[in-house]
């Protein structure tokens, strides 16, 4: 059975390496001349490191990612703790994006991916990519949130901004010393958030968003954030000012309405391609590695002949749906209560982030990282 993955991001990747493991042949196609880790940072929840441990990649990602620490939690921007973070985050994983996608590779073979290769459109027997026709009795969606895929077969399934802007951007490599214990976390000012999570280099990757209107641009965008944020509490001036300026990324953050199926006969839609949602619960790429491995535990051990590969995607849908537009919908009203700007909303806020129960946390996030990925073959 042959597979084409679209994609050679994180979710693309995994879902190349868990359906290898299932029997498939897979090719997988990318637009871009190369592969690179875009994105700077990363932490990878306990959930997705059990679908990493399912695919077989579970320790080369632990070699190459430290722990990211409860941190402090939530502070306010003179470092007063506002919540203490739960202990499940204590759990967490962090490590710089492109070294993911690398243990990824690795565990492909050499000719899998074909870079500055674009899809066009899919067709009844595969797809086009350019001028030439690639046959597949399955092609899996894993071209981001502006998906060529996702455009032709669900029309009108267009991104909608989230209400505010981010930076992002990752300290030169052992410039500064960032403790786990004290120094990590996110700090939410009024309509305004910095968050900063250590790195397995000695470094540090930071992120900040604040309300904007949407495409606002700035002709220094290192110096804009050190504007809005070189005034908080440590160590984030410090963390600012050992950033390369020109490596500092600037996006609006957008997120994907909920789609009625994530399938459509031999085509399924897989992590940002199906359900990009806003990164306030650090679920997006967690939630497209356990895609991949659900996608693979369903066409696994499929007949020959692509008759038996929709009801199988069927299951799938069945199977992610529901939970990944939970969490979409619940990283949207987290990312609307951190941006809170006026007066009142924002002391609200604060009252209710102090008078939370620390149960409750627990039990809201169980309900994402309690999550036990399907038993795949050995490759």
């Amino acid at each position: 059975m042959e597979a084409v993955v679209v994609g050679a991001g994180i979710g693309g990747l995994a879902a190349a390496v868990a359906l290898r493991r299932v029997g498939w042949d897979v090719t997988v196609l990318e637009r871009s001349a190369e592969l690179g880790g875009v994105g700077a940072g990363l932490t990878l929840w306990p959930n997705a490191l059990r679908a990493l441990a399912a695919i077989g990649v579970g320790e080369a990602v632990r070699a190459v990612s430290v722990p990211a620490g409860a941190g402090a939690g939530l502070r306010n921007p003179a470092g007063r703790v506002l919540l203490r973070a739960p202990d499940v985050v204590a759990d967490m994983r962090a490590l710089h994006r492109a070294d993911l996608q690398s243990a990824l590779l690795a565990a492909l073979p050499a000719d899998t991916v074909r870079t500055d290769c674009a899809v066009t459109r899919v067709v009844d027997e595969g797809v086009i990519a350019g001028d030439e026709p690639i046959p597949a009795d399955l092609i899996v969606a894993a071209d981001g949130i502006h998906s060529t895929v996702r455009r032709q077969l669900w029309p009108g399934s267009e991104p909608r901004y989230s209400g505010y802007s981010a930076w992002r951007g990752v300290t030169a490599r052992h410039t500064v010393t960032i403790s786990g214990s004290a120094d990590t976390g996110e700090t939410w000012g009024r309509g305004e958030r910095f968050g900063i999570v250590s790195l397995p280099d000695g470094g540090a990757y930071w992120f900040a968003a604040a309300n904007e209107p949407p495409d606002r641009r700035y002709p220094d965008e290192h110096a804009e954030v050190l504007r809005r944020f070189g005034s908080w509490h440590w160590p984030i001036p410090t963390v600012l000012a050992a950033t390369v300026p020109s490596a500092v990324l600037h996006h609006d953050i957008v997120e994907l309405p909920a789609l009625p199926t994530y399938v459509s006969g031999h085509v399924a839609l897989l992590g940002d391609a199906a359900h990009a949602m806003t990164p306030d619960l650090g679920q997006g790429g967690c939630q497209a590695l356990e895609d991949a491995v659900v996608l693979a535990s369903c066409v696994a051990g499929l007949d020959i002949g692509g008759s038996a590969v929709p009801p199988a995607l069927s299951r799938y849908d069945t199977l992610r749906r529901p939970r990944t537009q939970e969490i979409a919908r619940l990283a949207s009203r987290l990312g609307r209560v951190g941006q809170a700007d006026g007066v009142v909303g924002s002391r609200l806020r604060t009252a209710g982030l102090r008078m939370a129960p620390q149960r409750l946390m627990l039990r809201a996030q169980a309900r994402i990282t309690d999550w036990t990925p399907p038993t795949l073959g050995s490759g």
